[in-house]
């Protein structure tokens, strides 16, 4: 059995309009318990300037924001 206390979770919303990318997230990270990391992959326009806001916003920490041709990954870790 492992000691880590991260568990990273994937979730793809390609194609996904906002608000709906916020709510998939703000659920994918009510699974997590604290310290878990979700992974998020999310179009470019509206939903990388709302969905990096709003996890800040609810006091999760954005670890990273990564380029992926016309989408971004996100790494977030859940407070």
């Amino acid at each position: 059995m492992s000691n880590e206390k991260t568990v990273v979770s994937l979730l793809d919303l390609r194609g996904v309009c906002c608000p709906m990318n916020w709510v998939k997230t703000k659920l994918a990270l009510e699974d997590l318990e604290s310290g878990q990391q979700l992974e998020v992959i999310i179009d470019d326009g509206e939903p990388i300037r709302n969905v990096p806001r709003s996890v800040k916003e609810e006091g999760h920490k954005l670890l990273k924001v990564s380029p992926i041709g016309e989408h971004f990954r996100l790494l977030i870790e859940r407070n």
